[in-house]
């Protein structure tokens, strides 16, 4: 994740990855990340909410393609 989030920030996009240790303990979906900005545009941000932080991932990486944008082209 974190290769991942210098190249976001190397394209001017802001990432807060965050795992949360209350929800942990109740078994909710713990890791959250939150990316915007740079090619995704000022005001648009994505957030995904996950039960691990390689879905995490894969969820940024899935929007990023949406978008038309990819860390391994």
């Amino acid at each position: 994740m974190c290769e991942l989030m210098e190249w976001l920030a190397g394209h001017g996009v802001t990432t807060v990855f965050k795992v949360d240790g209350d929800r942990m303990v109740e078994r909710k979906k713990a890791w959250m990340v939150v990316i915007s900005g740079g090619p995704l545009g000022e005001d648009a941000f994505f957030r995904a909410d996950m039960d691990t932080a390689e879905a995490c991932r894969d969820a940024v990486l899935a929007h990023l393609e949406s978008k038309g944008l990819s860390p391994f082209a």
